[in-house]
């Protein structure tokens, strides 16, 4: 008897969930948010001081309470409602970005100085040790399982449409006010929206949650690292993702090579930010309608050069149309290996682990994103901005190839979905 053919594919799956729209609007008001803030901050940062080395600390700023607290604050998701972790951190990221707006506008006639809006960064980034892991670690209990991977390129999907429109609005903001501080005062709002649209959701499924106890939170730290040391393919494609980024990532240096290189406005500004991100939204719908099944490892290896090469175009271009081209190009490849990582990340994770691998996971990407950006400051003004970015790139062919022959599980990894 011959066998049914499969049902077609569904590209709009996830988004027929109730728990998905509610959770899509959370996050794209948040994301919106925090790329609108992001790139005000770039802009008001390098206008007060025009030294790449300051942009570097406002990486370091981020990254550094991730670093230190994101264990721990895998163990705090497990052990509460992550829902209620995901609403009280977005109500944070409200509070932090009205002070910034505060301080970019001034009480009266005195300006806040860049140390201050230094120490509001630091402190969003405490904010973001919580709000990741509980975000990424609730979505798989929100949907139908089957729909998790179309889920995940849907988020990641508006997570690039945030990254596009709003780099491009605060840039017009910008200009149209004269100053940064009504992009920080917009954001404030949208996320303490973001936190009115999680309350809303309602779990299919929830993890019990644990006790809090010194002891329990050590296990704990210890049993998300154990796992991520016993999966190869976790451990393998966050290292690539780690030293890829951490070495090729431009988005640091964008306002240098803005003012300096291309000589644009804060809306060119706003156009080289989103162009990264309109590169990957394309690719999100591309693998909406044709999701990822074979061939994952070498997709994930040829992407992350693909991004090298995109990278080391961009450092040598004086060109504006050019340079965008390079980022566009770099996002749509970069798509690809973000989407597998994600995947990978949680379906390979037991749910009651979810929070402390996705800690783990998280310390990866700050490190990578925000001291990546330090690296590239801090090269850029001990040699060059074009010798920062260009160097990057070609470091960045180097560690896939570095991966390739490290981890033979990459090389070979075939299916996304982990065999019964």
């Amino acid at each position: 008897m011959p066998t049914p053919p499969a049902p077609p594919h569904d590209p709009f799956a996830a988004v027929r969930s109730r728990n998905y729209i509610l959770f899509a609007l959370a996050f794209v008001c948040s994301s919106f948010a925090l790329q609108m803030s992001g790139m005000a901050l770039g802009w008001e940062v390098y206008e007060r001081t025009h030294d790449a080395f300051i942009l570097g600390l406002m990486g370091v700023a981020r990254a550094l309470p991730v670093v230190l607290m994101a264990l721990p604050a895998g163990q705090v998701v497990d052990s509460l409602r992550r829902q209620r972790v995901m609403m009280t951190t977005q109500l944070g990221f409200g509070v932090i970005l009205a002070a910034i707006a505060l301080a970019t506008h001034g009480i009266g006639t005195q300006r806040a100085t860049v140390w201050t809006v230094l120490a509001l960064v630091s402190c969003m980034g405490f904010v973001r040790t919580f709000n990741g892991p509980s975000r990424s670690s609730l979505l798989p209990d929100l949907v139908p399982e089957g729909l998790f991977q179309n889920a995940i390129t849907w988020n990641i999907g508006l997570f690039q449409f945030s990254a596009v429109v709003g780099p491009l609005a605060a840039g017009w903001l910008i200009k149209r006010a004269g100053a940064s501080w009504p992009v920080f005062a917009i954001s404030a709002g949208l996320c303490i929206a973001s936190s009115v649209f999680a309350a809303f959701l309602r779990p299919l499924r929830e993890s019990t949650p644990g006790s809090l106890t010194l002891t329990g939170l050590w296990d704990g730290i210890g049993a998300g690292l154990a796992h991520v040391r016993r999966e190869k393919l976790i451990l393998s494609t966050i290292t690539l993702d780690l030293f890829a980024v951490l070495l090729g990532g431009a988005t640091g240096l964008l306002p240098v090579y803005a003012k300096d290189i291309l000589h644009v406005d804060a809306v060119g500004l706003g156009w080289l930010r989103a162009s990264t991100y309109l590169g990957a939204l394309a690719m999100s719908l591309v693998i909406a309608w044709k999701p990822i099944k074979r061939h994952a490892g070498p997709m994930l290896l040829g992407s992350v050069a693909l991004f090298g090469a995109a990278t080391i175009v961009f450092g040598y271009s004086t060109s504006f149309w050019l340079s965008m081209s390079a980022l566009f190009f770099a996002g749509a490849v970069d798509n690809i290996s973000v989407v597998i990582r994600h995947v990978l990340v949680q379906t390979r994770t037991p749910p009651q682990l979810r929070g402390r691998v996705s800690a783990v996971n998280s310390v990866f990407i700050e490190c990578s994103n925000e001291l990546g950006s330090f690296e590239s400051g801090a090269v850029a003004k001990a040699v060059s901005p074009v010798f920062s970015v260009v160097s990057g790139g070609v470091g960045t062919l180097l560690v896939v190839l570095g991966v390739a022959w490290a981890w033979r599980e990459v090389r070979s990894l075939d299916r996304l979905e982990k065999a019964d």
